[in-house]
Order: structure tokens, then sequence, then C-alpha cells
């Protein structure tokens, strides 16, 4: 298990460093949903995902180019409900979350919200990337 999580990091990151040009970013189930380069302080960034992309039931947060201090997470869905991922984890650059299982099954995804701070722990700003299966 810990061997396919490894890859499965090793092969977001190589995605979301890629040069890619079509919005539509897959790897087997898994969609790239969005991405946000985040500043140097506590913040807070939004995802806009919306309908165009599907519905789903897991979703993975990469991090790369820099580290980062995540707090939470909210999910708003389709609906107007809200789902509140608390992810309070210390990101170094290249890491990733747990999958994160999405409650009421195959869900639309309005948009993602992240509040996170860097507390100078990166001298370059961390890449987060949001990834969804259906």
């Amino acid at each position: 298990m810990k061997n396919t999580l490894s890859l499965f990091a090793l092969l977001m990151t190589i995605i979301v460093g890629s040069s890619f040009t079509t919005v539509d970013q897959r790897i087997g189930d898994w969609r790239k949903l969005g991405s946000k380069k985040v500043s140097y302080k506590l913040d807070r960034d939004v995802i806009k995902v919306g309908a165009q992309k599907g519905t789903f039931t897991k979703l993975k947060v990469v991090v790369t180019k820099g580290n980062l201090n995540m707090h939470k997470m909210v999910v708003e869905y389709g609906n107007g409900t809200k789902d509140n991922i608390p992810l309070k984890h210390n990101f170094a650059k290249g890491s990733d979350t747990r999958i994160i299982d999405l409650e009421g099954g195959k869900r639309g995804i309005k948009d993602i919200t992240f509040w996170y701070d860097t507390k100078n722990n990166s001298k370059k700003r961390a890449i987060v990337t949001v990834f969804g299966k259906k």
C-alpha cells in the first residue's frame, strides 16, 4: 500500500510539474480538478471546479514546489452543501494527502477552499493541486 501511495505521489508530481496544454488531465481514474500557487502568509484560496468536471467520490491534494502548513479544506457541492475537511498537516514539497472519501457517494463539486500558511518554511511558493476520482 505504501509503495502504491508513493507511486501515486510521484505520478501526481510529474503531472503537476509538466507543461500539459489540455484541461482534462488524468491518471487512471484520477482527474485534475485545479491548482493554485499559494502566497507567503496565512491565507485561503479557492479552486473553482464546476459541473463540467463531473462527479467524484474521492479527493487527493498534492503539494509541489514548496512547503505548506495546511489547516483545513472546505468542499462545496453543486447543491450548496459543504464538507469541512480538517487537513492539519505540514506538507513538504512533493507530498500529498491521504485519499479523502467524500460523503454521500458521487458528488458534483462547485469549488474547494483551503486555508494554509507558510510561516517562512519555504523559499519557493508552493502549488496546491487537487485531484478527484469518480
